[in-house]
This record gives C-alpha cells, sequence and structure tokens, in this order.
C-alpha cells in the first residue's frame, strides 16, 4: 500500500482515479475545492466500494491549490502525487484567461513545489492534446511542435514545461500523461465544462436538439475514462517514465457524426441535430499516437469507443433521466 495524492479528486477524471488507486490497496488523499468538482462523485466511489467490500482508506481534504500552507501539509508522508485539478474548457479560458492561468498555471507551480519539498517520489501530470493544437499531422506524436490555440491550452502546456524542468533542476520524477477527449459514467452533462458525449447521450434520452458546432465531420479520439485511470496508474511506478510526455488514448478517430449514428443505434430514435459555426480555439481532427505509452508504460487501451458509449449511456440511462 502506498499513500496518494490526487488534486481534483472530486472531478470527473480525478474520481475515477481515486476508485482505481482504492481498488489496488492503496491509501487516498483528496485535494479539491469543489469549484468544478462533486462531493457526489466522492460519495459515488465510497458507495460503489462498499458494495463491492472494498475497504476505503480515503480521506477528503476541501481546499484550493493555490494555497501552498495546505499544499504543503497535505503533502506529508505523500508518496505520489496526481495532479488533476484544473480549470477545464477551451470556452471558459477565452472568457476568463487570467483565471484559466491562475488555477492552470501558477496552481501547478504550486503543486510542484510542495511535490518537491516533500520529497515526493513521483507526479503525473494530468496534460491535454490541446496542446498540439491545430496541426494537421495525423496521428498526434509527442514529438510534434506545440500550437497552442487558448488559454486553456497554453496553460496545459506550461504545465507540462514546469514538469520537466522539475524534473530536470530539482531531481522530482514527474511524468506528463497527454489526455484525448474523456468521458464516461458521472461526467456532469449539465457543467458549463461538459464534454460533447455527455451532452448527446442527454440530448437523444429526452428527445432534445444534438447542437453541433461545425459541420460534424470534426474528429476526436474519444478515450473512455477507465482507460485513463489505467494509463495514470501505470505511469505511477514504470520505470523507463521519469521526465516523459505521453500519449494516453484508444489511438483511433470518431467524427461527431459518427457519435450521433451510434448513439441513434443504441437507443433506437432518431436524433435531431442542429449545427452552428465553429468556435475560436477548436480543433479540426485529433488522433493519439500511442507508440510511446506502448511503449515506456505497457498501455493498451481497456475499453473502445463504442464499447465506453455502451456503458456511458447505460449510466446516464440508469440515473432515471
Amino acid at each position: 500500500m502506498v499513500h496518494c495524492l490526487v488534486t481534483g479528486g472530486a472531478g470527473f477524471i480525478g474520481a475515477h482515479l481515486v476508485e482505481g488507486l482504492l481498488r489496488r490497496g492503496h491509501r487516498v488523499l483528496v485535494l479539491d475545492n469543489f469549484a468544478t468538482g462533486s462531493r457526489a462523485n466522492i460519495q459515488a466511489v465510497r458507495a460503489q466500494l462498499a458494495a463491492d467490500g472494498v475497504p476505503c482508506p480515503l480521506e477528503v481534504v476541501e481546499g484550493s491549490i493555490l494555497d501552498q500552507g495546505l499544499l504543503a501539509h497535505s503533502m506529508q508522508g505523500i508518496e505520489y502525487v496526481f495532479h488533476q485539478a484544473a480549470l477545464p474548457s477551451v470556452a471558459f479560458s477565452l472568457q476568463e484567461p487570467l483565471q484559466s492561468n491562475r488555477v492552470n498555471v501558477e496552481g501547478t507551480l504550486c503543486v510542484l513545489l510542495a511535490a518537491r519539498d516533500a520529497g515526493v517520489k513521483r507526479l503525473i501530470y494530468a496534460g491535454s492534446s490541446s496542446a498540439y493544437g491545430d496541426n494537421p499531422e495525423l496521428p498526434k506524436r509527442e514529438e510534434l511542435p506545440s500550437n497552442p490555440l487558448s488559454p486553456y491550452a497554453l496553460g496545459k502546456l506550461t504545465g507540462e514545461y514546469y514538469c520537466c524542468l522539475f524534473s530536470q533542476l530539482y531531481g522530482l520524477e514527474t511524468v506528463v500523461i497527454r489526455y484525448f477527449n474523456v468521458f464516461g459514467p458521472r461526467q456532469d452533462p449539465e457543467s458549463q465544462y461538459a464534454a460533447v458525449i455527455p451532452k448527446f447521450i442527454m440530448a437523444c434520452l429526452l428527445q432534445e436538439p444534438l447542437h453541433i458546432y461545425g459541420d460534424g465531420q470534426q474528429s476526436r479520439d474519444f478515450t473512455y475514462v477507465d482507460n485513463i485511470v489505467h494509463g495514470n496508474i501505470l505511469a505511477m511506478v514504470a520505470p523507463d517514465a521519469a521526465g516523459q510526455i505521453i500519449n494516453v488514448a484508444n489511438g483511433s478517430r470518431t467524427s461527431l457524426l459518427q457519435l450521433v449514428a451510434m448513439l441513434e443505434g443504441f437507443t433506437q430514435r432518431r436524433a435531431r441535430v442542429e449545427f452552428f459555426p465553429s468556435r475560436p480555439g477548436d480543433v479540426k481532427h485529433s488522433q493519439a499516437d500511442i507508440g510511446r505509452a506502448k511503449a515506456l508504460l505497457g498501455f493498451e487501451p481497456l475499453v473502445d469507443v463504442e464499447q465506453g458509449l455502451r456503458r456511458t449511456l447505460a449510466y446516464y440511462q440508469q440515473q432515471g433521466t
């Protein structure tokens, strides 16, 4: 058993990661200010583990990653840090670039300093595929030049640079995991940060219009959340991963119109699609090259897009929507 800290552990991805760590017998401390995370996510983790008879050595501390005193206290006895806390959403960052930068850049620096000072063994950072920007080359390899198109993307990329710098300057082992369009159960479709899949699912179930910005041909490497948890936990101990930037995704592409077609097939309902102009900062196509993840982490996707979409749809149906 090791002691892990998950910043942003009450968020959608963070809570799934917390559950994954607990299921593997680790102790977990969650640090979250609940600005975008949810206490319901933590409650759901506790309830699921109790139902499965799995011990739950979980502690939750409410607070901000910008609070250096709280961070220093929370890091005591911590061996591994999973830095998930962030202000997500390209759209929000375009409206509030200063706040986005404060949390995603300054907050990451605060976490790195606290981890360094506490002698943490390794920090795993939640990077973003938005760092690639609109580079047309597919699939996206980690060696490609970065071209962030929004304050959010720039902030996440700056966090990557800080992680690599801390490995070089201070000997703090860091691993950057670049996420690609993560989806799955417990993702809040009503949040201002909500991704396209929960919004599409809710619209289908409620027989409301599906909103597509652009022509619907834009494609993403939609990645079921279990794959992200799997990649993070592998990165915790992979000997050759320290100091690396690693894509974790399915390594495939699905267009928005293909998503709509799959949901129509699963629900046996015809979707009503409304098209709107493309939004600033949006990327046309994205697909990960996961060769480095396979080589350094031994990573293979556990759940493909269709399986993940079925599971996610079933979750929302069970919620009575």
